[in-house]
């Protein structure tokens, strides 16, 4: 007997029939003899519905946004809880403040900081099918928490953890992690395995597949991830810390992340702790600061180049216009019409030339590369926007991640 967390995004419950759907599986589980926790999302289009009716009033933030949003799941975990004890599975719902998931008071963005399995233990061992709500919790104060968009893959990880579970099933509307998005490359093919370092490289730079908090929390305590698709069968990817069977292969994706902007100042003194006074102004906004470039100075300046994401581009360029000003910059310019392509493989260790054969593969195509970065397993580019599904399509045929 197995004990699995399997997790049902928004799409997976979108309407009542694929609720029965869902239903359907889980049944299908719990009769072959295991123990299983469903998470469930908010059906498809909810929480955007939610955040409307929200923006209809200035004071749209905070504690009272977290306990609207968190509305959607409760929906959802009430009529899938009636689908299955209609087909005979013993089941309840649960509200993240009722298994209790505890978490810090950072409304719309809470990290996880306990989870209390006693009721969860006993409801599966005697048969009972908990259905819970993802992507939210309570703080100290008993305030109803969420974990930001796709925090529903988040709790089912996290809940496979506090529960020693055997597998961590993500259910979704792909069957799997494809080397890059098959909507770009249609000879994309579906990937067997991946190791948690490629799968977080891959969510961090653009896969859509999973939450990147969810694979760090799996990385960290081990716990056996799988992506599958829940309207076809199949063995989807599995997710894991073992690389022997990756070592043939130098690349496994090609990631593209469209949510990119690059600012530069400009004639920045150069100084030590400038990066500091820059960034941490950017920083204390709470705005997230990706790649990182700072050009050799000249005549006692330098030029400071960074990327962030870009609905935070224009308040980025507001903070740092003033502030160019009092230090004597020159000028802050920016682009928010770039995109960052990355290749990713564990198999890089191993390998050399990677850097080389896709710039060269980009220049091939007269791509300009704009910045660059680099880790034990990912080369990062950022191109201008337009060459984007350009810049895609000529890395993944360089590195021969096609099907054929």
């Amino acid at each position: 007997m197995a004990l699995i967390v399997q997790k049902y995004g928004g799409t997976s419950v979108g309407d009542i029939d694929k609720i029965r759907a869902v239903a359907e599986k889980v049944s299908t589980i719990v009769k072959a003899g295991n123990k299983v926790i469903v998470v469930v999302s908010a059906m498809s289009g909810e929480t955007n519905r939610l955040v409307k009716l929200a923006e209809n009033f200035s004071d749209s933030k905070g504690w009272a946004l977290d306990m609207l949003l968190s509305t959607g799941e409760q929906v959802t975990i009430s009529l899938l809880s009636m689908a299955l004890r209609e087909i005979a599975c013993s089941a309840t719902p649960l509200c993240g403040w009722q298994v209790p998931i505890k978490t810090d008071d950072s409304y719309g963005k809470a990290r996880i900081e306990n989870i209390e399995i006693q009721k969860l233990v006993s409801l599966t061992e005697s048969g009972v099918i908990p259905v819970v709500a993802g992507f939210q919790g309570v703080d100290d104060s008993g305030v109803v928490t969420t974990l930001g968009r796709g925090g529903s893959d988040t709790t089912a990880v996290a809940l496979a953890a506090a529960m020693n579970a055997d597998e961590c099933q993500i259910y979704t509307d792909v069957d799997g992690v494809y080397t890059t998005d098959p909507r770009i490359v249609p000879e994309a093919r579906r990937l067997d395995c991946l190791t948690y370092e490629e799968m977080l490289e891959m969510a961090s730079l653009g896969a859509k597949v999973l939450q990147i908090r969810a694979v760090e929390f799996a990385s960290k305590y081990k716990v056996k991830l799988r992506v599958l698709s829940s309207f076809e069968d199949g063995d989807g990817t599995r997710i894991t810390d073992e690389d022997n069977k990756m070592e043939k292969a130098i690349i496994s994706g090609v990631a593209l992340n469209k949510n990119e902007a690059q600012v530069m100042v400009v004639g920045v003194p150069d100084r030590p702790g400038i990066a500091n006074e820059i960034l941490g102004p950017v920083a204390q906004k709470n705005i997230e600061v990706d790649m990182i470039v700072q050009n050799s100075g000249a005549n006692g300046t330098t030029d400071f180049t960074f990327t962030v994401p870009r609905a935070d581009y224009e308040e980025t360029l507001e903070i740092l216009r003033p502030l160019a000003k009092k230090m004597d910059a020159s000028r802050v310019e920016g682009d928010d019409k770039i995109v960052k392509i990355s290749v990713i493989g564990v198999g890089m260790r191993s390998h050399a030339g990677i850097a080389s054969r896709m710039f060269a593969s980009l220049a091939k195509e007269n791509i300009n590369i704009k910045m660059i970065s680099t880790s034990e397993i990912k080369i990062s580019v950022v191109v201008e926007e337009r060459y984007s599904e350009l810049g895609v399509r000529a890395l993944h045929a360089e590195f021969g991640l096609e099907s054929t």
